[in-house]
């Protein structure tokens, strides 16, 4: 059989009636400056035998500004040479004074190892003694001194700063009185109350800088989001000089959305995007293109590996086609890794694992297995694919979920818009007051000292009457014996967390996440699949006063979904916008949620296949939300009538907020009630799902004419007749479901 190349493939693909919407983006020829004159000869013939002569342009930009003394976050695609916007002023300083100290922060320890390799590599070229060591859980006792007394690079995540750097500062005074430059990478997966806390960890980290006597420049990179400056100068408290001005050569970019047939017609269910991923997986990897292929979740990435391994065994073997995720040992990922820069592996069926920026060179097919959740997300995976002066080819291929058949259908949305914001709320108080703990442990308070922008006396005061802090003239000490970071989770915005216990290997009992207790009530009642890295895990109990769930991994074809009886009541109002028949208001709000009845639900076609009850006490959350009331509904609609039109709508807002705020599913809860407490009016609640709020609600309240807009438009064009799974949810029939809903959401604009 004759091989085909890639571009005979891609034409034989525009041909295919499943394609929906096809982009090319235009080759660009590489912009370079020449090396500064400034940088030390020995980097510039460590570079040059790297095939590195010359700097992209925003390599440049980002050099000179940092030599300045500039605070900046650079903004580029994956793969264009973001690594040497702070590698090369890093190795310069030390260079130059080999007293100079950085600290590199990763969200995750796999992108730790992997920069730390590549830096190694450039440091043995430049035959100068720096040293560079990675800090993380695995770091031995006896490595652990070295990298605290001589460790002129300290490459660690945000987890270990806030827990074993910080707490123990006074053993790495050599660290903090020379610390020049703190790096941090990846800096858009900062969001949310992840980032909330790191925003916090940082401000504890200048405060221990500026005791030791240094004020370090922040270097930051990020994906593309629409507001990296305003992210970049709120976690740090550092104005911030935006680098944008991307150098870096790319070929030819097909960027194809592909929408599976439908199977199902009254439901409008489509043909499953894993059987057709497989397929479109086969085609490349049989002609011996290389390929990557994301997938949403840990056991997609295992089921998706073994049809393809299946499917191509008597072509190109199973060896040459591999899976990555969280869970692989760092000796394998390397190793797969390895083998894709080489050439030697042809395929890869990765989680968004390799969604960061780990080298593994350039493929020319990247499949992604639905949308993966957010418009950066999506470019940074179509980033993996595109050799620099090759044709490269990017699939998505669509689920039946709404936010896919929304994505699919508007092209514009994705390629014409910036993409989304992250949000962050670090002056959330739970989280504030948490880390202002951590602080006075590290260093006692003045009386006068702010933290952050923030004026702390009150909640110094707070502290003392409640016996954690005591006070000594002008200065608040920590009196308490515990240590408080150890209770203190960067993930979650509550300590009341329910840890979760996996205990599906009885020898070896472990821990592997822990949950709000609010979340816990819907995603770890008893007999709930509970997703963890992409593995899924049934709860086999919750014990609730002890605040612990015990999971057990299973392989099942369906996922749960809980019913929370919610009772919603109003607080205070912030901001309100009024029209005629509409307000729509902002503020804090209240919510006792009892859990009720779970629904188990197949992933394939939605379908409700079976129940049960759920047996916990009422919850209550302190949090902010958007809402929307209808002051004058139509006459002629009844009270159940309005009630379920507002559950579509609640539906299809449930599915697109996440589209237009940069967040999960989860992270927003849309409820609807036919009589609000307050006013008795027909209302749209959308809350934060956190205590205290992370800013979500507030984004939802400026936005809420494009989501509405986009709410719209996703039940017009969705092809069922009165509602399905992929719209409104369900079909509700003899109102007129579409045609009444479109009516209400025309009121709202």
């Amino acid at each position: 059989m004759k091989k085909k190349s890639l571009t005979e493939l891609i034409s034989e693909l525009k041909g295919n009636e499943n394609v929906v919407n096809w982009h090319e983006i235009e080759p660009r020829e590489a912009r370079t400056r020449p090396m500064p004159e400034s940088i030390d000869q020995r980097i510039k013939a460590a570079l040059s035998k790297r095939g590195i002569d010359e700097l992209y342009t925003h390599q440049f930009s980002a050099f000179q500004y940092v030599q300045k003394g500039e605070s900046i976050v650079t903004v580029t695609p994956t793969a264009s040479g973001k690594t040497l916007c702070y590698n090369l002023p890093v190795l310069q300083s030390i260079a130059q004074d080999e007293t100079n100290r950085a600290l590199y922060l990763f969200p995750t320890k796999a992108l730790a190892q992997d920069q730390k390799s590549e830096l190694n590599e450039i440091i043995d070229e430049m035959g100068i003694d720096i040293k560079s060591f990675t800090y993380d859980g695995d770091t031995s006792p006896a490595i652990r001194q070295k990298v605290r007394k001589a460790g002129h690079i300290v490459i660690t995540n945000p987890d270990m700063l806030h827990s074993a750097i910080l707490p123990h500062h006074t053993k790495w005074v050599s660290l903090f009185e020379n610390l020049k430059y703190i790096v941090i990478d990846e800096l858009h997966t900062y969001r949310g109350v992840f980032g909330s806390h790191v925003a916090n960890v940082i401000r504890r980290l200048k405060r221990i800088c500026q005791f030791y006597g240094s004020d370090p420049v922040f270097i930051c990179t990020s994906a593309t989001i629409a507001n990296p400056k305003e992210l970049g100068e709120q976690l740090t408290g550092k104005p911030m000089r935006l680098v944008d001005d991307n150098g870096a050569p790319s070929g030819r970019k097909h960027f194809v959305f592909y929408n599976p047939p439908i199977v199902n017609k009254p439901l409008n269910i489509r043909k499953s995007a894993t059987a057709e991923v497989n397929e479109l997986a086969k085609e490349f990897l049989k002609n011996k293109v290389q390929t990557i292929v994301f997938a949403r979740s840990r056991v997609r990435v295992e089921i998706i590996l073994s049809h393809i391994q299946e499917l191509v065994k008597k072509e190109i073997g199973t060896k040459s086609i591999r899976g990555y995720r969280g869970g692989y040992l760092p000796k394998e990922r390397r190793e797969i890794e390895r083998g894709l820069r080489e050439g030697e592996i042809l395929g890869v069926v990765s989680t968004n694992a390799l969604e960061l920026g780990v080298d593994i060179g350039q493929l020319q097919v990247c499949v992604m297995t639905g949308y993966p959740g957010s418009v950066a997300s999506a470019w940074q995976q179509a980033g993996r694919a595109g050799r620099r002066h090759g044709e490269s080819l990017i699939i998505m291929v669509a689920n039946s979920t709404p936010i896919d058949q929304y994505i699919v259908r508007h092209p514009e949305y994705f390629f014409n818009r910036s993409p989304e914001s992250a949000r962050i709320n670090p002056e959330n108080l739970i989280i504030l007051v948490d880390h202002l703990k951590c602080a006075a442990y590290e260093l006692p308070f003045r009386a006068d000292e702010e933290f952050g922008p923030m004026d702390v006396s009150d909640i110094l005061e707070y502290l003392q009457e409640e016996a954690v802090l005591h006070r000594n003239g002008e200065r608040y000490h920590w009196a308490s014996e515990s240590f408080p970071a150890s209770n203190i989770s960067l993930r979650s915005a509550s300590q009341e967390n329910v840890v979760i216990v996996d205990q599906s290997d009885i020898a070896n009992v472990r821990i592997i996440g822990e949950m709000d207790r609010f979340s816990a009530m819907t995603l770890l009642h008893d007999e709930a699949i509970y997703l963890h890295e992409g593995v899924q895990y049934q709860v086999e109990k919750l014990d609730w006063d002890h605040k612990k769930a015990y999971v057990r991994k299973v392989d099942v074809e369906y996922y749960t979904d809980a019913n929370l009886a919610v009772q919603l009541k109003v607080l205070e109002i912030d901001k309100t916008k009024e029209k005629s028949r509409t307000s729509l208001h902002y503020g804090d709000v209240t919510v006792n949620a009892l859990p009720t009845i779970f629904k188990k639900i197949k992933m394939t076609t939605f379908e409700n296949i079976g129940s049960g009850p759920i047996h916990l006490p009422e919850e209550e959350l302190h949090t902010s939300a958007a809402w929307l009331e209808i002051k004058t509904a139509d006459e002629d609609i009844g009270e159940k009538t309005l009630e379920q039109l507002l559950l579509g709508i609640s539906n299809v807002l449930q599915h697109i907020v996440p589209v237009y705020i940069m967040c999960d599913r989860n992270d927003v809860h849309v409820i609807s009630q036919i009589k609000a407490a307050h006013t008795g009016l027909p209302t749209i609640f959308l809350y934060d799902h956190y205590p205290g709020g992370i800013g979500l609600a507030e984004e939802v309240f400026k936005r809420f004419s494009d989501i509405n807009e986009a709410a719209k438009q996703l039940i017009k064009q969705c092809p069922c007749h009165d509602g399905c799974p992929s719209c409104i949810g369900t079909e509700i029939e003899g109102i007129k479901a579409k045609e009444r809903i479109l009516q209400l959401l025309d009121q709202m604009a």
